[in-house]
């Protein structure tokens, strides 16, 4: 199973040049960021783990910047969005900062998407909260028709776009899909993507449901499942593994150089 890493970069942690670096040097397979252009403060959405915001979501540095800065000192690590709000971005922007970022790196960049949970942000995005799950698709799939080996045109409801030269053109890109589990995310990812990121679930208990929407869908094979923001110790690592996992994602402290490494460390036992 691959050990990759996520962690809240802010302008008070380190960087992501020296934590790439580290990263690779010491075989972990990947480095994911979230996403949040703002924060208002009114607090109308609560937090979805409980308890007080912490500080970092209001301080997080641009992903597609920060893992520019990582692949450019990188050539094997896994660079990954955990996760884009897709709802809150121009698709043909996005596309264009996701083929570039995967361009640049190799073809090492993993797109995770999530519909987002704080509804402020999203409104000042001009997103319409009740229908973001439709806005995402829909998103996904012009991005998608730009991402075309020809010209491809893409139309809907909210979206038109003529067919248009748009290079580079992602190499293989892995999509996965992040959020609760239940009937109407599993026809999503057994839709538009090629996995789930599931946050704070018991994987194996969601499975069947997974693999049955996947089959409905007409997809073959399997969908990748890539537990998220784990918080490891040996019993846990140990029920990823029987369940068969690729690839799991392990939480790092928003903090500064001595925190981060003193966690890779401890880390480390489960390379």
């Amino acid at each position: 199973m691959r050990i990759s890493t996520m962690i809240f970069l802010t302008d008070e942690t380190l960087g992501p040049v020296q934590l790439a670096r580290e990263l690779e040097q010491r075989g972990f397979a990947g480095l994911y960021l979230p996403e949040h252009t703002h924060i208002p403060v009114s607090r109308k959405s609560p937090y979805p783990f409980g308890g007080e915001l912490p500080r970092e979501y209001g301080r997080t540095l641009d992903p597609f910047a920060a893992l520019g800065a990582a692949a450019a000192v990188t050539e094997r690590l896994i660079l990954g969005t955990g996760i884009t709000l897709v709802a809150q971005h121009d698709p043909i922007v996005l596309a264009k900062q996701v083929a570039t970022l995967d361009h640049l790196s190799g073809g090492r960049f993993t797109l995770g998407v999530g519909l987002g949970w704080n509804q402020e942000e999203a409104a000042a995005h001009g997103v319409d909260w009740p229908r973001r799950r439709t806005a995402v698709r829909d998103r996904l799939a012009a991005m998608r028709a730009l991402w075309a080996p020809e010209p491809t045109g893409y139309d809907s409801e909210f979206i038109h776009i003529e067919p248009s030269e748009a290079h580079p053109k992602p190499k293989g890109l892995r999509v996965l899909l992040g959020g609760a589990a239940g009937p109407k995310l599993f026809a999503d990812v057994a839709g538009y993507a090629d996995g789930w990121l599931p946050v704070g679930q018991d994987p194996a208990e969601h499975l069947p449901a997974l693999r049955a929407a996947w089959t409905e869908a007409g997809r073959e094979g399997e969908p990748q499942v890539v537990p998220y923001a784990i918080r490891p110790n040996a019993d846990k690592v140990a029920r990823l593994r029987d369940l068969g996992a690729e690839e799991a994602v392990f939480i790092l402290p928003p903090a500064g150089a001595d925190e981060v490494l003193r966690t890779l460390d401890d880390y480390a036992q489960y390379l």
